[in-house]
């Protein structure tokens, strides 16, 4: 149960969570542990992309709402095209409430046809004292918050058997020519370097942001990220030629290209931390630990580590990060109630319920980093609250959806094309460019 008290203003109800539960009706203080709560009789449904383990663990998130509150919950998983999903419940008279919306595009996608209620002054209100403003400033469009960043991706994580790295010799590489020389090491010994995810398209938009932000630096990042600067640009193809020389190397990848492209990012998780090990490193967020705890027994910190994605070619070490943002449907049918959660989810104590659980990052830095499981979380979640306002979003998540966020289409099908083939860049950097500016201008 969160005991610490937090305060929760929608419309006409204040909530009082903790020890006491007061509404603005009058009623007076009603004791969390039982009788009448503020929102008793209220079911708030929830939208979000999660499945599996991640959606029992904000499962557990949704009790300990419905605990402090008495509303229930409802949680509906639109899988990856959460827009598509959103958009025909919208139009089909069956809105859900709040959507934890995965993409920063699309959150400015959902402002711009009207769906969105801006947020309340209680929630603008802990985002200004809970969040670094780099958070606030993605979750608003033209100036309104209407997103708040409940989960929190650190995408500059490298993973890796510490067994594995041993046997080799090598340590934890600071450069990205260290790296890829540590991997020919690794391969050396027996095992392949890297398990690449090309089955997931966007495993590939993470392996070349945090190539193109360090490498070309913060300001080209959101240049581009914004398409103010175009995919044809020389330090695209320079990127792009940067990771090529991964794609290419047989030696480096477990399969090859053709195994990269039947993996998809469990199975990437699985070559390294599975019970037959195929290759020494996996690249991808820090929910990377989850899987390797969860699914395959190991004790990160111990055979399961990390080390930060690292500089390339003499630019700063990234800090790409992802996230999910709660927003409020407008045409949602308990509305008030909605807000009410949301609110909450801008509170450290809503953060601490799944930190606690394993496998989730807040940017909330007013959340207290001993409710993490251990030490490896405490340090990635700890890393991601000092880049502060260095930390730059998923480039594909800030794209609009056709280029950035579809299975089979723009970003993610060309990337999978330029692993198959890396052998031109400049040509990736013409079909990159071309996708683009179609989904920009529609």
């Amino acid at each position: 149960m969160i005991r610490r008290r937090t305060t929760l203003l929608t419309g006409c109800t204040t909530l009082v969570l903790a020890v006491t539960l007061t509404a603005c009706g009058g009623d007076g203080d009603v004791s969390a542990g039982g009788g009448d709560k503020p929102l008793s009789g209220r079911t708030v449904s929830v939208a979000g992309v999660w499945s599996g383990t991640e959606q029992q663990n904000f499962q557990k998130v949704l009790d300990a709402f419905t605990e402090q509150t008495g509303a229930e919950t409802e949680f509906v998983s639109t899988g990856d095209n959460v827009s598509t999903v959103v958009g025909s419940k919208i139009e089909g008279g069956n809105a859900p409430d709040v959507v934890m919306v995965p993409q920063v595009g699309v959150l400015q996608q959902f402002a711009q046809e009207g769906w969105l209620q801006e947020l309340s002054q209680t929630t603008q209100d802990s985002v200004d004292a809970n969040f670094a403003p780099v958070w606030k400033n993605y979750g608003s469009v033209d100036g309104s918050l209407y997103g708040v960043y409940f989960k929190a991706a650190h995408k500059s994580t490298v993973w890796y058997s510490p067994d594995a790295l041993a046997q080799a010799g090598v340590e934890s590489p600071t450069t990205y020519d260290e790296m890829l020389t540590a991997g020919q090491t690794v391969s050396d010994s027996g095992l392949a370097a890297f398990a690449v995810a090309g089955q997931d398209g966007w495993t590939l938009t993470d392996w070349f942001e945090n190539i193109y932000l360090s490498q070309a630096g913060p300001e080209k990042y959101d240049a581009l990220a914004a398409h103010e600067l175009k995919w044809t640009d020389a330090s695209v193809v320079e990127a792009l030629t940067t990771l090529g020389e991964l794609f290419k190397d047989k030696q480096l990848i477990a399969g090859g290209q053709n195994g990269a492209l039947n993996t998809d990012f469990p199975g990437s998780v699985e070559k390294v931390f599975g019970p037959q090990p195929e290759a020494g490193m996996v690249y991808e967020g820090d929910f990377v630990a989850a899987v390797a705890k969860d699914e395959y027994g190991r004790t990160i910190g111990e055979d399961a580590n990390f080390f930060p994605f690292p500089a390339v070619d003499g630019g700063e070490p990234p800090v790409v990060s992802g996230g999910d943002a709660a927003v409020v449907i407008k045409e949602g049918k308990n509305q008030e109630a909605g807000m009410a959660f949301v609110e909450w989810l801008a509170t450290p104590e809503a953060a601490a319920v799944w930190a606690g659980l394993g496998g989730y990052l807040s940017p909330n830095k007013s959340m207290d980093l001993a409710g993490y499981p251990d030490d490896v979380t405490r340090a990635t979640a700890q890393s991601l609250i000092d880049a502060g306002d260095a930390v730059r979003f998923d480039m594909s998540d800030q794209a609009p959806a056709a280029f950035g966020g579809t299975k089979g289409a723009g970003e993610w099908k060309i990337l999978q094309d330029f692993l198959r083939d890396p052998s031109d860049p400049s040509a990736t950097a013409g079909q990159l460019e071309a996708a683009a500016a179609k989904a920009y201008q529609d």
